[in-house]
């Protein structure tokens, strides 16, 4: 047998269906699935949709940390509906409180050589203890508690060599940053990132985390480390050191592409407005004012992060002009900085304690002013994510966070001239799991709360066999699936698509026009399918499969675009809408918002072969033909033409 990665060693054992070919399409045995409550509803809604009267998965776990503000009663009657779906399905409930879902899955339920599936597109911090962790939509994770295989293209394994020792004041969060240069945050659809080499050994779970949780910006399908001593010492502290398992690649094992890094050739890295790929050091844009610094999200909230932070703030009072918060992700966290001490030096020096959840990354809460610069500890800087307008948000390590924090500008945290903490991570962690509700026994009756705001996922209508359809929207390259959904004070909608529908793509709607929604709802109601006309990259970022749902709902039925990223395109499969390709940035460069555009014959070209023809007829009277081309399944086809998984 020929020599394996870590990756193909865990999907070798859990392949259901298919040949491990790069590109190729295979299904996989899921063993775990997580959701947060921003998706949870939604898959669970389908969940009941299907008709599943218990999860069949080893284990799945349903966190509340996105709507935690229960600002109107939106969010509790999701969260009432979720313990309580959660109870009669067989899964376990992490409540408000407990912490964001992939610091608390690492915490307590992670294990090397399993599958997770997570409706969330940071899903992959879990790689961080050599499992591997996928982000999908709310449907695709239903299906796998369903027991359901999922589907993917295998990925290619581009094997990320590490040496060297990091330098005192650099982080993990610095070695994912210097991965973005290289890669970039499109054109890494189908594959995914394995880390091997001597320099493994020099880093910590909770740094390798952090870098597995940003390989979602890189756009792979998922990223993780070799299971190691440091696995095992990790999970040890957790009490779990029973489901620790060795697991490394084979000597010989080939990669399809390999990048060399030097961790002690690193420097501190800053992701610029307004995207995690425009990385420059912090030396080249040091010393710009900021006025608000926040550490926290999945990304970096460990304890390992917050006791550095708590360390280098003892004894010191944040800068006059900056605002510090502070967001524990876990209450294991929060607990441990409380008893050893530390979350004392965080309230002396001046900083703002956040709920342990995701709060500030999602744009819930601590936007910031107009035309100040924000600097955060977190994954994703696309623009108004913040809950501010052209908002300009530096994404850093904890350790340039606090050093800034303290100068009042945007400093590299070598300058601070004060000896570097010591990263010592604890023999054991402070255990607490009695904030995870377990189900009820199967069999037994529970009632489910389904307050007035708790409604039912929309059904698709069958693709026609000729489509008549017009573009509504041209929009550019890297658009996210924020532009198309916003979060933020919306998300309390989420179970309401009716009402979260009429803001599908608001950050492109012109005052005194009529809005993206109700332009989409007329031709909706005139019989004919609304396009979206994208560049490339389309529909990076978050999971949400609202931004599926949505666009869905108002009538839009097919997306034209040079690419689209791996999550989305699925979301759009699920809810039936066609995801088409152009063939050249000339044909996209031909089309324009006012178009028509007829796909005659549509089930048959669809099955024939990867290129189809389109008609379009301009705005101006004149016609021509273009080639058009898809990636999907001959089982991919065949749901987009019923109307979606659902139907």
């Amino acid at each position: 047998m020929a020599a394996m990665t870590v990756i193909q060693k865990i999907l070798a054992a859990h392949l259901v269906e298919g040949e491990l070919k790069p590109g190729s399409e295979i299904k996989i045995r899921i063993d775990q699935t997580l959701c947060q409550d921003a998706t949870g509803t939604m898959a669970f809604l389908e969940l009941e949709a299907m008709g599943v009267d218990r999860v069949r998965t080893d284990v799945s776990v349903q966190y509340v940390d996105h709507n935690t503000n229960q600002m109107g009663p939106e969010n509790q009657n999701d969260h009432l509906y979720l313990q309580s779906i959660c109870s009669a399905k067989g899964v376990v409930f992490s409540r408000p409180g407990n912490g964001i879902c992939h610091q608390v899955h690492l915490e307590r339920f992670g294990a090397p050589g399993r599958t997770l599936l997570g409706s969330d597109s940071h899903t992959p911090t879990n790689g961080g203890i050599g499992m591997l962790a996928i982000g999908a939509g709310g449907l695709d994770v239903a299906v796998a508690m369903a027991g359901g295989p999922f589907k993917l293209a295998c990925p290619r394994v581009i094997g990320v060599r590490l040496s060297g020792r990091l330098s005192p004041w650099v982080a993990g969060k610095d070695v994912i940053l210097k991965l973005l240069s290289i890669l970039g945050s499109k054109g890494n659809v189908d594959t995914a990132v394995e880390y091997f080499g001597p320099g493994v050994t020099t880093l910590s779970v909770p740094e390798r985390a952090t870098m597995c949780n940003m390989g979602a910006e890189l756009g792979v399908t998922s990223s993780l480390f070799p299971s190691d001593r440091q696995t095992q010492a990790y999970l040890r502290a957790q009490g779990r050191e029973a489901c620790w398992q060795a697991l490394l690649a084979d000597a010989g094992a080939a990669y399809d592409r390999v990048i060399d890094i030097d961790l002690a050739a690193l420097e501190p890295l800053v992701a610029c407005p307004s995207n995690p790929a425009n990385v420059k050091t912090v030396r080249e844009v040091a010393g710009i004012p900021v006025a608000q610094v926040v550490i926290g999200s999945c990304t970096n909230s460990s304890y390992r992060d917050l006791c550095l932070v708590a360390d280098v703030l003892a004894g010191n009072v944040v800068h006059a002009g900056v605002s510090l918060a502070i967001a524990p992700g876990s209450r294991q966290v929060l607990q441990m900085l409380s008893r050893d001490g530390r979350l004392g030096h965080l309230i002396a020096a001046g900083a703002r304690l956040l709920e342990s959840a995701c709060g500030p990354c999602i744009g819930q809460g601590f936007s910031p002013a107009d035309n100040t610069v924000t600097v955060r500890s977190f994954n994703r800087n696309f623009s108004g994510r913040t809950g501010s307008k052209n908002d300009q948000c530096y994404l850093v390590s904890p350790e340039t966070a606090v050093a800034t924090a303290l100068t009042g500008v945007l400093t590299d945290p070598r300058t601070l001239g004060r000896e570097y903490p010591a990263r010592k991570m604890p023999r054991a962690f402070q255990v607490d799991d009695r904030l995870l509700v377990q189900p009820a026994p199967a069999g037994q009756s529970v009632e489910i709360v389904r307050k007035e705001t708790i409604g039912e996922p929309p059904r698709c209508s069958p693709l026609a066999e000729d489509v008549d359809g017009a573009v509504l929207l041209k929009v550019g390259d890297k658009i996210t699936t924020d532009h198309i959904m916003p979060a933020g004070a919306y998300l309390k909608y989420r179970s309401n698509i009716p009402r979260y529908a009429q803001v599908v793509f608001e950050c492109f709607n012109e005052p005194g026009k009529p809005s993206f929604a109700q332009r989409a709802s007329a031709l909706r109601d005139s019989g004919r399918a609304g396009v979206i006309l994208a560049g490339e990259s389309y529909g990076q970022g978050s999971s949400r499969e609202h931004a599926a749902i949505c666009p869905m709902f108002l009538g839009i039925r097919v997306i034209l675009a040079l690419s689209i990223e791996r999550i989305h395109a699925a979301n759009l499969v699920n809810f039936g809408i066609l995801p088409l390709l152009l063939k050249e940035r000339a044909d996209y460069a031909r089309l324009e918002a006012g178009d028509s555009l007829r796909l005659e014959h549509l089930p048959a070209q669809l099955r024939a072969g990867t290129a189809l023809t389109a008609r379009v007829l301009r705005a101006d009277g004149t016609e021509f033909a273009m080639t058009l081309t898809h990636a999907l399944s001959g089982e991919d086809v065949e749901m987009v033409l019923k109307g979606g998984r659902l139907a």
